[in-house]
C-alpha cells in the first residue's frame, strides 16, 4: 500500500512539475509570437497639434507579410481608433496644411496609389492611377497640389534582333544587356531597371500627374516653397554621377516650367531641405565629403536664394537627421542617436547653445534586432514620435519642448501583458586593446537566477557604422527565452559615440573592434553567472564579418553562426550592390591594394578555424552576396570543419523582413548552438 501511495505521489508531483514547466514556457516569448507583434511608425501630428495619425504595423500570418493600417489618437490619448483596416498596406499619412484632409498611400487596389480622406466626414477616395509606386509625398502650402517622386522607366531597345523566328515559335528569353555601374540592388527585383526617379505634381483632388523634372538623373525629397511656385529637390546632376553617388546638390525647380536653379555646390551630399515658416531660409542636411569611412551629417541653414550658408552642428559630435522648423522659425528640431539611444533635439538660431535634448527613447521600428530607428513630427508646440524601450517596440508618444512626455499607446499589451521578457542591463567595460570605454547590454533569461551558470551568446551588429541600443529586439529576446545570457555591444566603429570613435576602423576593418567584443564577453563572464565553457557567437552582415573574424582568431566559442557575411573583401567590392566601398573603406582598388584587402578578409584566417560553424544567408542577397557565404563554406568543408550552409529562399539582405524568415533565422541559430 505504501509503495502504491508513493508511486501515485511521484506521478502527481511529476504531473504538477510538467504542468508548471508548460505554464512557465507559455509565459516567455516563443517563435510563434513573432506573428503577434505590432509596432508603430510614421507618427504624423496634425497642424494644430491636437491629433496624431500613425502607421500601425502587424503580421499577416496567412500571407507571411508585414501589413499596416492607419490609426488616429488625440494628443491627450483619447479617441484612439482605426482609420483604415484590412490585410493590405496603408502608409505615408500626410495632413493637409489646414488639417481638413489626410493624404496617404495604399496597396488595397493591388498596387501603390494615393488616397484622400476628408476628416470631417470620413469619406475616402483614390485620387491616382499610377504606373509606378509614389514616394516622398508633400502638400503645397495652399493645399491645392501634391508633389511626389516616381520612377520613370526608360524605353528599352534591344541591342540585337534575332532573325528567322517562325510565327508562334517559343524561343529563349532575350539576353539582358547591362552597361551601368550599378546594375542590381538588394531589396528590389534584383537587376535594376533602366530609368530615373522624377518629381511629379498633381491636383489634390486628383487627376493626371505632371512631370516637372527631366534628364537622366535621379531626384528626391521635393519640398514646396511658401508661395507654391517652386520645389526644393536633391539631385546629383554631375556628368559622372554614377561614380560619385554621395555628391548630391539642392536645386530650386519651377513648378510651372521646370526651370532649375542650383542652390548648393560642394563635394558631398546636400539633402533633406525644409523651408522656414517665413520662407526666408532653407534648412538642410549634408557634409563635406573627406572620404572617411564614417562621416557625420550636419544641419545647415541658408537664405532662400542659396546665399549665407551656415553649419549649425559643427561642434555637435553626433550625426543629425530629420530637420523640422519650429513654428516661429526660431530654430530647428532634429533627431540623433547618442550612446545607443535615439534622441530628439532642438537647435536655436538665436544663440550658441548647441543641441538641446528634448526627448529620449526614439525608436522601435526595427523589431528584429536593436538598431536605431524611429521618427518624429512637430506642430504647434508638440512633438509626436515613436517611443521604444527594451521591453516594447515602437508606440506613440507626445512631448513638448520642455520634455513633458506622455505615452499614448501600448499596442503590444495584449501580448506582453502575460509574457516575461528577459531583463536588459546596460554595461560599460574597458577594451583589452587600449582601455577604451565600450558600451554594451546584457539580456538575461526570463526568471533569471544569479546563482546558476548560463550559456552565453555574443550577438554582433552589422554596418559596421550603425549602433545597437536599449531597444526591443525580438531575435535576442527569443534567444534569452531559451535560457541564454545574450550580450550585445557597440565596438569601435559604431555610431552614436562621435566621429573619432566611428573612424577607428577607417581602412582598418575588422581590427581592434574584435578586441572590444572579446572584452565584452570577459566582462559578462566576470559577473559570475555565465558558464565560461559554454560560449557561442553570431551576427549578421558586419556582424557576420566579425563572427568569422573571431573564430579565425580564437577557439573559445563552442559554435558560431555567421550570417550574411563578407568573407573576401576583394570579391565583395566587385559583386556587392554598392559601388563606392573601395573609396571609403579601403585605400583604393583591390588590384592595387591586394595585401590590404586580404589582411582584413576573414578568409585569410580560415585555416585557423576549428569552431563548428553555420553560414546563413538569403539566396537573393545582393548586399553581401551568396558567393561570399559559398566561399567560406567550401573552405571550411575542405578542412573538414563541422559546418552547414543555410540558404533562405527568396530573401535579400533583410532576412527578417518576412515574419517566418525571422522565426527561421532564430530557430536555425538556436538549433546549431543546442547541438554543441
Amino acid at each position: 500500500m505504501k509503495k502504491r501511495t508513493l508511486s501515485i505521489l511521484v506521478a502527481v508531483l511529476a504531473f504538477l512539475y510538467c504542468d508548471q514547466a508548460i505554464a512557465q514556457q507559455s509565459e516567455v516569448l516563443t517563435l510563434e509570437n513573432v506573428f503577434d507583434l505590432e509596432y508603430v511608425s510614421d507618427t504624423q501630428i496634425s497642424p494644430d497639434g491636437e491629433q496624431i495619425v500613425y502607421q500601425r504595423n502587424f503580421m499577416d500570418i496567412m500571407e507571411d507579410q508585414r501589413r499596416s493600417n492607419l490609426w488616429i489618437v488625440n494628443a491627450d490619448g483619447s479617441r484612439h481608433r482605426p482609420l483604415t483596416s484590412g490585410n493590405n498596406n496603408n502608409f505615408s499619412p500626410r495632413w493637409s496644411p489646414s488639417g481638413d484632409r489626410l493624404l496617404f498611400a495604399s496597396t488595397k487596389s493591388g498596387s501603390s496609389e494615393l488616397y484622400m480622406r476628408w476628416m470631417d466626414t470620413g469619406e475616402t477616395a483614390k485620387i491616382t492611377n499610377l504606373t509606378q509606386s509614389p514616394s516622398s509625398i508633400s502638400w503645397s502650402p495652399n493645399g491645392n497640389y501634391l508633389a511626389f517622386t516616381m520612377f520613370v522607366p526608360a524605353q528599352e531597345k534591344p541591342m540585337v534582333s534575332l532573325p528567322g523566328k517562325p510565327s508562334g515559335a517559343e524561343w529563349a528569353d532575350p539576353a539582358n544587356v547591362i552597361d551601368d555601374l550599378e546594375y542590381r540592388r538588394d531589396g528590389s527585383s534584383g537587376f535594376v531597371k533602366d530609368g530615373f526617379t522624377h518629381v511629379f505634381v498633381i491636383p489634390a483632388e486628383g487627376g493626371t500627374p505632371r512631370q516637372i523634372t527631366e534628364g537622366n538623373y535621379n531626384h528626391s525629397s521635393p519640398e514646396w516653397t511658401s508661395d507654391g511656385e517652386h520645389l526644393i529637390i536633391s539631385s546629383n546632376q554631375k556628368e559622372d554621377w554614377q561614380y560619385n553617388e554621395r555628391d548630391t546638390e539642392l536645386y530650386k525647380v519651377s513648378v510651372d516650367d521646370g526651370e532649375r536653379t542650383q542652390l548648393t555646390d560642394r563635394r558631398g551630399p546636400d539633402y533633406g531641405a525644409v523651408v522656414s515658416p517665413n520662407s526666408e531660409k532653407i534648412a538642410y542636411l549634408g557634409y563635406d565629403d573627406n572620404m572617411d569611412s564614417y562621416q557625420l551629417s550636419n544641419a545647415y541653414v541658408m537664405n532662400a536664394d542659396g546665399s549665407n550658408k551656415q553649419a549649425l552642428t559643427d561642434n555637435f559630435d553626433r550625426s543629425v537627421s530629420n530637420v523640422q522648423w519650429a513654428d516661429d522659425g526660431s530654430g530647428l528640431f532634429v533627431q540623433y542617436d547618442d550612446e545607443g539611444n535615439g534622441k530628439i533635439g532642438f537647435i536655436s538660431l538665436n544663440g550658441n547653445g548647441g543641441v538641446q535634448k528634448v526627448a529620449d527613447d526614439r525608436g522601435g521600428t526595427t523589431i528584429g534586432r536593436p538598431y536605431g530607428s524611429g521618427s518624429y513630427t512637430y506642430a504647434n508646440g508638440k512633438i509626436a514620435y515613436t517611443y521604444a524601450t527594451p521591453y516594447h517596440p515602437g508606440d506613440v508618444a507626445v512631448t513638448d519642448q520642455n520634455g513633458n512626455m506622455n505615452r499614448l499607446t501600448q499596442v503590444n499589451e495584449d501580448l506582453f501583458g502575460h509574457k516575461t521578457l528577459g531583463e536588459v542591463e546596460e554595461i560599460w567595460f574597458e577594451s583589452s586593446y587600449d582601455g577604451k570605454e565600450i558600451q554594451g547590454w546584457i539580456i538575461k533569461p526570463p526568471n533569471f537566477d544569479p546563482d546558476k551558470k548560463y550559456p552565453l551568446i555574443l550577438e554582433i551588429h552589422g554596418g559596421p557604422h550603425t549602433n545597437y541600443g536599449d531597444r526591443f529586439t525580438a531575435e535576442l529576446q527569443l534567444m534569452a527565452a531559451k535560457g541564454y545570457v545574450v550580450v550585445y555591444t557597440n565596438p569601435r566603429g559604431s555610431t552614436s559615440y562621435g566621429k573619432a570613435f566611428g573612424n577607428y576602423i577607417h581602412h582598418n576593418y575588422p581590427s581592434e573592434d574584435h578586441d572590444d567584443l572579446m572584452s565584452g564577453v570577459d566582462a559578462v563572464i566576470d559577473k559570475g553567472y555565465v558558464d565560461a565553457d559554454s560560449l557561442y557567437i553570431t551576427g549578421g552582415s558586419g556582424g557576420g564579418v566579425l563572427s568569422a573574424w573571431a573564430i579565425g582568431k580564437t577557439d573559445r566559442f563552442n559554435a558560431a553562426v555567421v550570417a550574411k557575411p563578407v568573407i573576401n573583401w576583394y570579391s565583395f567590392v566587385l559583386t556587392s550592390d554598392g559601388s563606392s566601398y573601395h573609396k571609403y573603406w579601403f585605400p583604393g582598388f583591390p588590384w592595387e591594394n591586394r595585401d590590404h584587402y586580404m589582411d582584413r578578409s576573414p578568409i585569410s584566417l580560415v585555416g585557423n578555424v576549428t569552431t563548428p560553424t553555420m553560414l546563413l544567408t538569403g539566396e537573393e542577397d545582393y548586399r553581401t552576396p551568396m558567393s561570399e557565404t559559398e566561399q567560406y563554406y567550401r573552405a571550411l568543408q575542405l578542412q573538414k570543419v563541422e559546418s552547414a550552409m543555410v540558404r533562405i529562399p527568396g530573401s535579400g539582405h533583410g532576412i527578417a523582413s518576412r515574419p517566418s524568415n525571422l522565426m527561421s533565422k532564430v530557430a536555425h541559430i538556436l538549433e546549431w548552438f543546442e547541438k554543441y
